[in-house]
């Protein structure tokens, strides 16, 4: 092959490249401007669209053609997001959804005072990323109910104890006071007594079991003094354990109220991709498949 025959071929094999990127675009473009959300999807990742929603191998491992819009994924996510929030709503009736950023959504658990931010919508890859924390204690939360116990009911009491602990402190202040009086008396007395040298080690050794309990006592008192302030905090965490509780009670009756219970709204959240892009091949002009 000379020269200007390697530049033809060079040529063809760059324009049919160029000519495989437009068609992909193009195709793109259409299926936007038709409606037609479940052929972007498509394009956008084809290996995944061949296996969970046809059930077949795709024909290629990477779809690169998908590349070239990695940077408008914002944009995307955008239009994308009408019929999926549409769709969310009829399954997933207590999220709720805001577009904080174009093309990112936070999730919120409910409509009730005190809602909590429980995640993100990924509408590219129709995937919910549930905040871990948050998700971990409705997850506990299910699991104590074997138990009779709600998800704070350990720290709760704990926090209860604490507090009739430091309120005992407080009701014992007469009978300390008493004790203090009585081992003063204890201590005045020992001090004059006469310290004969067989006894000298006797008397230290009373004095100094006098004074740690005086030294017990007034550390009592001091806790005492501020048993009201920290009574008073123990009562605020409590609230909030609380609060806590009850949201999560709702949380879990709502999950009942629409998958019965917390597996089979798992298993919809595993399945949610292939679900979603089931439910709109219906809807869908045809299918395209474009070559890389």
């Amino acid at each position: 092959m000379d020269n200007q025959e390697q530049q033809a071929s060079a040529a063809d094999v760059l324009t049919q490249a160029i000519a495989s990127k437009l068609d992909y675009l193009s195709t793109l473009q259409a299926a936007v401007q038709h409606g037609d959300d479940r052929q972007v999807y498509e394009l956008l990742d084809q290996v995944r669209y061949y296996e969970e929603v046809k059930k077949t191998r795709s024909t290629r491992s990477v779809n690169h053609l998908a590349e070239l819009v990695d940077n408008i994924h914002p944009q995307i996510a955008h239009y994308l997001s009408d019929k999926l929030i549409d769709y969310l709503g009829h399954i997933y009736p207590f999220f709720y959804y805001e577009e904080y950023t174009t093309g990112l959504f936070h999730i919120y658990f409910g409509n009730w005072w005190d809602r909590r931010l429980f995640g993100d919508l990924d509408v590219i890859n129709v995937r919910f990323d549930f905040d871990k924390t948050e998700y971990q204690k409705l997850r506990d939360s299910f699991a104590l109910e074997s138990q009779n116990q709600r998800l704070n009911t350990a720290k709760i009491e704990a926090i209860s104890a604490e507090s009739e602990q430091l309120q005992g402190l407080v009701d014992a202040q007469t009978t300390r006071d008493n004790q203090k009086a009585d081992l003063r008396d204890q201590l005045k007395e020992n001090s004059g007594k006469s310290s004969l040298p067989w006894d000298s080690g006797k008397l230290k050794d009373e004095r100094q079991r006098i004074i740690d309990q005086l030294t017990k006592l007034a550390d009592e008192d001091e806790k005492a003094l501020n048993a009201h302030k920290l009574i008073k905090a123990n009562d605020d965490k409590i609230l909030v354990l609380s609060k806590e509780d009850t949201i999560l009670n709702y949380e879990k009756q709502s999950i009942r109220d629409s998958f019965d219970d917390f597996e089979h709204f798992e298993a919809h959240n595993a399945s949610l991709y292939a679900d979603y892009l089931n439910s709109l091949l219906g809807k869908s002009e045809g299918e395209v498949t474009v070559d890389d």
